[in-house]
């Protein structure tokens, strides 16, 4: 089993930085693929970001103001979120997949993010 643990949600400003976190715990696949999900009130679940060895992935909406990154040695992963906006609030997920064949999928609890005046 693997643990997913995030921090760094909360109220900010439009224009405003965050910094979310995710630790993964447990017995994790060495090859694998981290990434952050977002679920906004009234909308299905999206990806914001994803990184593995080879690659990052941004959905459109958040790129040039969204950077993933992650620290292999503490097994965690960053979303530094800038110039946020109002629609850029919603519950944002960590996710752990692993890339092999029928590789699982981890979830952290979901951490929330609210942009408003």
């Amino acid at each position: 089993q693997v643990q997913l643990v995030e921090s760094g949600g909360g109220l900010v400003q439009p224009g405003g930085s965050l910094r979310l976190s995710c630790a993964a715990s447990g017995s994790i696949f060495a090859i694998n693929t981290m990434g952050w999900y977002r679920r906004a009130p009234g909308k299905q679940r999206e990806l914001v970001a994803s990184i593995n060895s080879y690659s990052t992935k941004y959905a459109d909406s958040v790129k040039g103001r969204f950077t993933i990154s992650r620290d292999n040695a503490k097994n965690t992963v960053y979303l530094q979120m800038n110039s946020l906006k109002p629609e850029d609030t919603a519950v944002y997920f960590c996710n752990l997949h692993e890339d092999r064949p029928r590789g699982y999928d981890y979830w952290g609890q979901g951490t929330q993010v609210t942009v408003s005046s």
